[in-house]
């Protein structure tokens, strides 16, 4: 689902209403655990963290105006999901989440690449969450990216 939203509070005011209590707690999970450096903003129709082009002029390679993305979540038809790069572009990370998991709920993880989807809004590990968002700083995040990049480019 698309949302035409200006800021965090509008997408969340515009999502059904039986997910804005998850969406309210999600956001506040992420904005006491985000390390220092990172903005909160709308990215991509979502609800996204970024690095702000004064930290990272360059951007995003695919289009430089535009913050790196770090981590966005939204409310999709059957799901909420929560997008982080680090997952991604981790092992490390991606090994942490998966194992740590079923630690954090009794049902089965439904992930994609960078895609973690919570079809059940009680379901959600918030605490889980929290560490996740840690895990990376802006300095680190930004040095993982130009790596990444630079790699594919060869």
């Amino acid at each position: 689902m698309k949302y035409e939203a200006t800021s965090p509070e509008d997408y969340i005011s515009q999502v059904p209403e039986e997910r804005k209590d998850a969406l309210e707690k999600l956001r506040k999970t992420i904005k006491e655990n985000l390390p220092d450096g990172f903005e909160e903003g709308i990215q991509y129709g979502m609800i996204g963290y970024f690095v702000p082009l004064s930290t990272y002029p360059d951007g995003y390679h695919c289009s430089p105006n535009e913050p790196l993305p770090f981590m966005c979540f939204a409310s999709q038809k059957n799901s909420v999901n929560l997008y982080h790069s680090g997952i991604y572009a981790i092992p490390e990370i991606h090994e942490w989440f998966v194992n740590e998991y079923p630690k954090h709920s009794s049902r089965k993880l439904d992930m994609g690449k960078s895609c973690v989807r919570f079809k059940k809004m009680n379901d959600i590990p918030y605490e889980l969450i929290g560490e996740l968002v840690k895990k990376i700083s802006v300095d680190q995040w930004i040095s993982v990216y130009e790596n990444n990049v630079k790699n594919r480019r060869k």
